[in-house]
């Protein structure tokens, strides 16, 4: 089931949203200090083109500049994002089959402004299982 929906995601939103942190990872590359959140775009980008069957787990040891990166983080590009997944997800919902994706979309909005100090793992993964989002 999660191979049908990710190629469904896939082609629906997932591809829309990886170009978007995709660009937001370069331009990040490119200034040599946000290098960190260009990293982190191009994860979450990956998770984003193909979800279903993972999970985003908080590091229980991301600090204080976790938060101070993502604090710049929604400044620079996390906004922009952020509401792209709620448009996306909005979209997904009219359709009776695109409920699901919504809902995915709309869980993605709090990774997609606060991606430093997350992890993406497997579902079955015990990291998964012992500490949430």
């Amino acid at each position: 089931m999660n191979t049908v929906l990710n190629v469904i995601w896939l082609v629906l939103s997932g591809f829309w949203l990886f170009l978007s942190y995709l660009l937001a990872g370069i331009i990040c590359c490119i200034l040599i200090v946000t290098i960190p959140f260009g990293i982190a775009s191009f994860r979450i980008g990956v998770y984003a083109l193909w979800p279903f069957g993972r999970r985003v787990v908080s590091k229980p040891d991301a600090g204080v500049f976790s938060f101070l990166g993502n604090v710049i983080w929604v400044l620079v590009a996390g906004i922009w994002i952020a509401i792209e997944h709620i448009v996306s997800g909005i979209a997904l919902c009219i359709t009776i089959i695109g409920i699901p994706l919504g809902i995915a979309n709309f869980k993605m909005v709090p990774i997609a402004l606060m991606p430093l100090g997350k992890e993406i793992v497997d579902a079955n993964d015990s990291r998964a299982l012992s500490y949430s989002r």
